[in-house]
């Protein structure tokens, strides 16, 4: 049929109507899949280590999109737990559910579930420590050290052990007081995971003195930190607790282990920990992310532990400017509609979990931790997208419009933190000087009245040092008069370009509407030439030539 024929206007209307038609028919055919109607309030449960960055987007998505979630600090196994029994739509923890070597009772639930990273970061040693009266903000440790203090064998400040890390620093006689979780703890877990490996014989010597059996040859790790009766050790529930604690302006002499935005907002110092490179190094965001590079990631997708990570390698990594004691975190995935988890429940989740995944790595430096790497980020992209509910417009987003802080244009296969983080001064060198310069949350106090002079390469004259720039922006909120860390209340949007995120998709309506006006268009196109059409005469028309019939 040609198109003079049907005329041009009829060509481009019957085109139009093709277009709505096979629009039509794709929109009906994805709304087809069961996605939430409306963003439900959800609850979360499990790790301190990662609460500080999960409160921060928790308070940045109820102001720009209203969704109502609320998160529980409670610890990764009382996160793991409250996941497997159905009273948490998801979980957030360090480690997953039965890690090897602990003699720890912590099997995978009926409950079907998927891992998916949340944000790297540092295990820092956070410490009270005054010298004359003034405080000490360059402290530097050997893990061998650390494990003792935690071991009970190091037990004041003045121990020629600690003084050889510190050659600065005339250390005072008062005992270390060791700060460490009394709940069910990640930290815990990936602390005693650490000693396991790299000091199996400090933490083997401890089992027996705090009544633990050992697993397959050794001391087990551990969420719930063993402490024995009369050993000056402090327990306290959460990080908050413990980090808390060592706040207080009575508790100098103490140390903690927490995550590292704990020390940031507190205003307080963490250890610099001596590497496999022979530098000591603190767990700012670049430091971490080069020790990340090492980890070793579960790809498997059929795994139930995929995504999951081996820091064997990390531990011992001959960067000099890893921290040895980095990792991630993980939130625990429902993945059927099952324990109260519904299809308006899981569209809250996925489009939050889609929201940290972009915007939420934008803030993670400024938090205290660190952004996870773009591989991680794609592999968190296929475990959102298996939560039911989800909206397909908002989990299928682009890797590269989320802004990530590790992404590379020109090299999409490496880390861009990691790539561009600054190496050391030869002061945080092991050997007979050290930096002076702060530490964590006092990073712009400088240890004063040490005893001794600092090197000629000493920041303290003005070099730089192995974090990069001062990481002092978390400090304008921190609580400084001794109480828990706590993050600023305040609702921001740090340091992070915007993203955009549907609200909402369309469902069956919509696609309803765009085939009837497709019908409607095709139907205007088609039928007036179905209505010309000649319609083929009853009577034989008569022959004008012949005569007419006479009456």
């Amino acid at each position: 049929m040609s198109v003079r024929r049907w005329g041009l206007s009829r060509v481009v209307v019957a085109i139009l109507g093709v277009v709505l038609a096979v629009a039509g028919s794709a929109q009906l055919a994805a709304a087809a899949e069961p996605v939430g109607v409306v963003h439900a309030p959800i609850r979360g449960s499990g790790s301190t280590w990662s609460a500080n960055a999960l409160q921060q987007w928790i308070r940045n998505v109820w102001a720009n999109y209203q969704w109502r979630i609320t998160y529980s600090e409670s610890g990764s196994t009382q996160g793991r737990n409250e996941f497997a029994n159905g009273t948490a739509d998801f979980g957030v923890s360090e480690i997953p559910y039965g890690i090897a070597n602990s003699n720890e009772a912590d099997t995978a639930p009926n409950r079907r579930f998927v891992y998916m990273p949340i944000v790297a970061g540092g295990t820092a040693f956070m410490y009270n420590l005054e010298i004359g009266g003034r405080r000490v903000t360059n402290l530097r440790l050997s893990g061998e050290n650390l494990a003792k203090i935690f071991t009970g064998l190091i037990t004041t400040w003045n121990d020629p052990a600690i003084q050889v890390d510190n050659p600065l620093l005339a250390l005072p006689a008062i005992p270390i007081v060791p700060v460490v979780r009394s709940d069910g703890s990640g930290t815990s877990a990936q602390f005693t995971t650490w000693m396991r490996q790299e000091q199996p014989a400090l933490w083997d010597a401890y089992c027996p003195r705090v009544g633990r059996e050992f697993v397959n040859g050794h001391c087990g790790i551990t969420s719930n930190y063993p402490t024995a009766a009369g050993s000056g050790f402090i327990a306290k529930a959460g990080a908050n607790g413990v980090a808390g604690y060592v706040a207080q302006k009575a508790a100098v002499g103490s140390i903690t282990f927490v995550e590292y935005s704990y020390a940031l907002n507190s205003g307080f110092p963490v250890v610099k920990m001596l590497n496999g490179a022979g530098y000591y190094a603190e767990p700012t965001a670049s430091n971490v992310a080069v020790a990340l590079l090492q980890a070793q990631i579960n790809n498997d997708a059929a795994s139930q532990n995929y995504l999951t990570q081996d820091l064997s390698r990390v531990y011992a990594d001959n960067d000099a400017r890893t921290y040895p004691l980095s990792s991630y975190s993980y939130i625990i995935l429902p993945i059927v509609r099952e324990s109260g988890f519904t299809d308006d429940k899981g569209l809250t989740l996925a489009a939050f979990g889609s929201y940290f995944l972009c915007e939420g790595q934008q803030q993670a430096e400024t938090l205290g931790y660190s952004p996870l790497p773009v591989n991680l980020v794609l592999g968190a992209q296929t475990q959102i997208q298996k939560v039911p509910g989800g909206d397909p417009t908002v989990t299928n987003f682009s890797v590269a419009g989320c802004n990530n802080p590790t992404l590379d244009p020109s090299d999409p296969n490496s880390n861009a933190l990691a790539k561009n983080a600054p190496f050391p001064p030869e002061c945080d060198r092991a050997g007979t000087t050290q930096c002076l310069t702060g530490t964590g949350g006092a990073r712009d106090q400088p240890t004063q009245g040490t005893g001794g002079s600092a090197g000629p390469s000493d920041v303290a004259a003005g070099g730089t040092t192995a974090g990069g720039a001062a990481n002092t922006a978390g400090n304008a909120a921190a609580s400084r008069d001794g109480g828990a860390a706590v993050v600023d209340g305040a609702v921001t949007l740090v340091n992070a370009s915007p993203q955009t995120l549907p609200t909402n998709r369309p469902g069956f309506v919509p696609a309803l509407v765009l085939l009837g006006a497709a019908a409607t268009l095709l139907l205007v196109a088609v039928l007036p030439s179905l209505l010309s059409r000649r319609r083929k005469p009853v009577l034989p028309a008569l022959d004008r030539g012949s005569p007419r019939p006479t009456r």
